[in-house]
């Protein structure tokens, strides 16, 4: 025991304030950055077959194309069908460009069966021999109409297909035409970068952008002509270019990824889809999503929605968009959101003076200003009127709406000393309670299993909104209990991979270290880290570790913890 004094004041303080940047710093920008490792490319060889031919044993479990990546239902309904497989190692690198030599082998298996429309040469093109592992798929794209040479007899195979390229090629195989009816064939009421398009191309990708087969993500009205196609793009086009031929039944509208699908009525005009791919609404759509709002308001209907702006989210009290989505605000997110939501389609030219009940059951009041042509909801202007939604209509407004029973500057706030709310294994702010395996990297010293590196297991028990107590153990010659207890602090958002966005929830706190030897020794602990929330299951964490035994022994704790 009298160990759990051998310090000194000035040791302590460099070793606080070390655990501190090592903590809250490092680990707070690194996570962010290493989870957007782009995948490296890989080119089929001779040796190594076209990952668009599966092999009779494949599967479709494709490890890194998660069911919430924008293009996973293209990509699981042509792996479904055998038209697309993943690697060997199951992956399937959605982000990873195409040659064109591979995507003559998609072509190839998806319309392998189409008419022959000319002949390759006997010698074909020079650059592909005859033993190439694309060679017969090269010769089908080429014969079907789908894909054509360069001048010089050449082909260049290894040369990634830009996304102009493979629309233009999948619109001359389909054999499309542009139509003077119905859709425009106006490029630029679809594209915001329409005169990046070759002149080549304009014909082709008017064609396939009226017949629905363009899927421009993460922006509908983006279409980057001279970016390399990537495998996840490319699915998406096959999809839509087999759902042309009613072949394959068209995505639903109700589904994230029909919202990158550009031009005709297949993509979603709903009000959760118009929200989506509006660039001035991303906040309100991500919040009705959280609270579980998001399928309501994709139904008939009909609803009038009063659509704050992401300004107007932004112009909220610090933290409280936060506060608003975590779990124990939850019901009081979705009485903000059903606070903006009117039954009916109502235009501006419907409203009038008065009181409108929401379906919240708290009405909202309108006022009518038409010598200056505005409209007011309750403090909020609306700025955007009639927004037209299959299901009804959106009012764009620079406020958010708040319900007089909803007061958000107490949300989150930690319980009064008269009234605690202990309860071990909740969530608290900085996420769910969880148990889970670790490793520990040894940073100094000598004297316990935390100075080495070793097997651990590790845990969090909530205990209040913003306290934990995390029991871990590090196995070795000079096993060691670690018994912290933590503040726990508000999750932060750290960054995005794909669709899916990560955030970040720190933590510090002090405990004691007990060594488990002949001589049991007890120390001081002081630690600190960061949670990563990687869905509702799992909890990625790393944190330092100080125990102040008869030396001072510290480590670095990396693993995962499974959530309850």
């Amino acid at each position: 025991m009298s160990s759990f004094f051998r310090w000194s004041s000035g040791r302590v303080a460099l070793l606080v304030l070390g655990m501190t940047a090592a903590t809250i710093t490092p680990i707070v920008i690194s996570a962010p950055a290493l989870s957007q490792n782009t995948v490296p490319s890989a080119t089929p060889s001779p040796e190594t077959p076209s990952p668009a031919t599966p092999s009779p044993t494949s599967t479709v479990n494709l490890s890194d194309v998660s069911s919430d990546y924008w293009a996973h239902p293209f990509i699981q309904a042509l792996a479904d069908n055998n038209v697309i497989a993943g690697f060997p190692d199951g992956t399937f690198r959605p982000n990873q460009a195409v040659t064109r030599a591979e995507f003559a082998a998609l072509i190839q298996k998806a319309f392998g069966s189409q008419n022959r429309v000319r002949q390759l040469s006997a010698g074909g093109f020079s650059d592909v021999p005859t033993g190439y592992w694309a060679a017969s798929a090269i010769q089908s794209a080429y014969e079907t109409g789908f894909l054509a040479g360069y001048p010089g007899n050449v082909f260049l195979p290894n040369q990634q297909i830009p996304r102009v390229q493979g629309i233009v090629a999948l619109a001359s195989g389909l054999g499309l035409t542009t139509s003077s009816t119905g859709a425009s064939s106006d490029l630029g009421t679809y594209y915001n970068d329409a005169s990046s398009i070759p002149n080549y191309a304009v014909s082709g990708v008017t064609a396939a952008t009226q017949s629905n087969i363009v899927v421009n993500y993460p922006d509908v009205k983006q279409l980057n002509p001279q970016q390399p196609l990537t495998r996840a793009e490319a699915a998406a086009l096959l999809y839509q270019a087999l759902a042309k031929q009613g072949r394959i039944q068209p995505i639903a509208s109700n589904l994230p990824a029909s919202q990158y699908i550009v031009g005709g009525t297949q993509t979603g005009n709903d009000i959760v889809s118009l929200a989506a791919s509006s660039s001035s609404l991303t906040t309100l759509t991500s919040l009705l999503k959280t609270a579980g709002l998001a399928d309501i308001l994709q139904q008939p209907g009909p609803y009038t929605v009063f659509a704050p702006t992401d300004q107007a989210f932004a112009a909220l009290p610090a933290a409280t968009l936060q506060q608003l989505q975590q779990p124990e605000n939850r019901e009081a997110l979705i009485k903000i959101l059903r606070y903006h939501v009117v039954p009916g389609a109502v235009t501006a030219s419907q409203l009038t003076n008065g009181e409108l009940k929401t379906y919240e059951d708290r009405p909202v009041k309108i006022q009518i200003d038409r010598a200056n042509n505005q409209v007011e909801v309750n403090n909020a202007r609306v700025i955007q009127p009639d927004i037209k939604a299959s299901n009804g209509v959106i009012h764009a407004i620079n406020q958010v709406l708040i319900p007089p029973d909803i007061n958000i500057s107490k949300l989150n706030q930690p319980p009064t000393a008269n009234t605690p709310d202990v309860t071990v294994g909740r969530a608290t702010r900085g996420g769910r309670s969880y148990i889970g395996v670790a490793g520990n990297i040894g940073l100094s010293g000598g004297d316990t299993a935390l100075s080495d590196g070793n097997f651990a297991v590790i845990s969090k028990l909530g205990l209040t909104n913003y306290l934990s107590v995390r029991p871990s153990v590090i196995f070795g010659d000079d096993t060691l209990f670690l018994v912290p207890v933590t503040l726990d602090f508000s999750p932060r958002r750290a960054g995005s991979v794909g669709e899916k966005t990560y955030s970040i929830s720190p933590y510090i706190g002090a405990g004691v270290a007990i060594e488990a030897n002949v001589d049991t020794d007890i120390g001081l602990l002081l630690t600190g880290g960061v949670d990563v929330p990687l869905g509702s299951k799992f909890t990625l964490t790393g944190g330092v570790n100080a125990a102040f035994m008869d030396q001072t022994d510290v480590g670095l704790l990396l693993g995962v913890g499974y959530n309850f």
